[in-house]
């Protein structure tokens, strides 16, 4: 028998100000028709594994219709379902269920291009120069006698140019791979298309929308060069001309609008790369978007001085528009951090600290589906298996990211695990000494990291200083070099300690507040001694 839905917060905030989100990836999650590609009816049979995880919501990748050059990144048509992951009854029985087990559900907005298989790039390439079809697109003549070069310098985020010439001597732009043209958000036809989009989806039930390319859908009038610098090293980092400007913001303003005249409180969450923390707030001012990405803790290495920095800063400035702070270790674009920490029993000690420390910070979290399994980057595809068109388009010089996105274990000895039936191949192989791995496997042992993450998040929403009514506040404690200490407001409150050095740490010793037998650990933890890569709670009283 199903267990009760999750029961909500008792404040009343919205409850996208602290929730813990789900990204999952749905080619690679479950594959229920034995394709060997995961579909919508494959999610919607394993949502209780994350009711059972605890947490409050369920962001699904992209599966409306498409060609499948960048993995769904490239939609034909969004307003339904691609094939290959069902129909939209299957998506409607999804948010059904997800309501049912109180899971709300988010789903991808890809908003600053389409595919090249889009009826309006059709029309676009059948029109000619200066039409109101290629309007709606950045086409632009070339450069040279024959207009033979690219009108400017940009450069593709998966390599190349980031313009591609059509049959008439026009160029077109795509800051991604060639089959995902840009779009031209200047144009009040693309406004309101997708904010028509917007509405079929929230007319369906979803709870809100993650903003894909958030920061690129507006380009700085002319479309100046960059000039004799990397681009691909400014991303997040510098200027471009192509992402972060001003006029961005216009779009989310009428997007609030919309979502806010929804009931249930809907919501959106911002992908948006910016060159300061100031400039990543302005995404989440009151009338815009409600969350952004924090992708400063995800490229923080694991360090105490350099993970300290990043929550300040990222504090400061959401707390400054008001707005959460989210946090997030790994996604479909980044290499797992078991790996980025390391690898190995290194990587899987530092990964296990690192959840307990995210958890304890205020604001929202997102997990990548499988991080709940401790599951590492697969390093070793084969070399005909990758599909990703960074390793495409950069001729296998780049690895790309298939290796995040390999289907998950489930249960069993051998692939495919449980992801899809036994005679299935998924598609992507998965590694052969996954068994240990496997949902199954570990649920119910008491060291495996699944059983650390359920407990993480059952806590997190039963303590006061985390969950219900918890304190957007953090006060560091004084700790040691290589240590993280501070406190969350409750009664009782919350000690977090992480020591992220490679010797024990004697806490009590150091001044900070704990007891002997701590609330929950990332490995054994005795007498105040914090083992090294381990990270603990403690509730304190006052």
């Amino acid at each position: 028998m199903d267990a009760p839905p999750a029961r909500p917060r008792a404040d009343a905030a919205p409850w996208w100000r602290t929730a813990v989100i789900y990204q999952v990836y749905p080619r690679s999650f479950a594959d229920a028709n034995g394709d060997g590609i995961g579909d919508l009816p494959g999610i919607r049979d394993r949502l209780t594994h994350l009711r059972d995880l605890g947490v409050d919501a369920v962001w699904l990748s992209p599966f409306y219709r498409s060609p499948q050059v960048d993995a769904g990144y490239d939609v034909s048509d969004y307003r339904d379902v691609d094939p290959m992951f069902g129909t939209l009854a299957d998506f409607d029985a999804l948010v059904a269920e997800a309501h049912r087990l109180g899971l709300r559900v988010i789903i991808d907005v890809v908003a600053n291009h389409t595919s090249d298989q889009h009826p309006w790039f059709a029309e676009a390439l059948a029109s000619e120069p200066g039409s109101a079809a290629r309007e709606r697109y950045l086409f632009r003549p070339g450069k040279g006698a024959t207009g033979e070069k690219p009108p400017n310098d940009w450069e593709s985020v998966f390599g190349g140019s980031a313009w591609t010439r059509v049959a008439d001597g026009e160029w077109y732009l795509h800051l991604f791979d060639p089959a995902q043209p840009d779009l031209n958000w200047r144009d009040l036809e693309v406004r309101g298309e997708f904010e028509d989009v917007l509405r079929f989806w929230l007319d369906r039930g979803v709870d809100g929308f993650r903003v894909d390319v958030a920061h690129g859908m507006i380009k700085a009038d002319g479309l100046p060069d960059v000039g004799p610098r990397k681009q691909v090293r400014l991303l997040g980092k510098g200027d471009l001309p192509f992402f972060d400007q001003d006029d961005v913001h216009d779009i989310y303003r009428s997007w609030r609008k919309i979502l806010d005249g929804y009931p249930g409180q809907r919501m959106a969450v911002a992908e948006a790369w910016a060159s300061t923390y100031e400039r990543l707030s302005r995404y989440v001012a009151y009338d815009e978007l409600h969350q952004a990405f924090n992708f400063e803790f995800l490229r923080a290495p694991w360090d105490a001085v350099e993970l300290r920095g990043v929550i300040d800063q990222c504090l400061a400035s959401m707390g400054a528009v008001g707005a959460p702070t989210t946090w997030v270790l790994s996604n479909h674009d980044k290499r797992r951090h078991v790996t980025r920490f390391g690898g190995g029993e290194a990587g899987l000690r530092r990964a296990r600290a690192a959840v307990l420390l995210m958890l304890a910070l205020p604001g929202s979290a997102y997990l990548y589906q499988g991080e709940e399994l401790g599951l590492p980057e697969v390093l070793d595809l084969p070399d005909q298996a990758r599909q990703d068109p960074i390793w495409l388009r950069s001729g296998g010089a780049e690895p790309g990211r298939d290796g995040c996105r390999v289907p998950l274990p489930w249960s069993g000895d051998a692939p495919p695990y449980g992801f899809g039936p036994a005679s299935s191949t998924p598609w992507l192989p998965q590694p052969a000494d996954w068994a240990e791995l496997t949902a199954a496997a570990q649920h119910g042992d008491p060291a495996s990291m699944l059983t650390l993450y359920r407990a993480a998040l059952r806590t997190r929403r039963e303590h006061p200083a985390l969950g219900q009514g918890s304190s957007e506040e953090l006060e560091w404690l004084p700790a040691p070099v290589g240590v993280l200490a501070f406190r969350r407001a409750g009664a009782p409150s919350l000690v977090c300690a992480v020591n992220l050095t490679d010797a024990p740490v004697d806490l009590a010793a150091a001044g900070i507040p704990v007891t002997d037998a701590p609330l929950l650990a990332s490995s054994a933890v005795a007498g105040g001694m914090l083992p090294p890569d381990t990270a603990a709670w403690w509730s304190v009283a006052g």
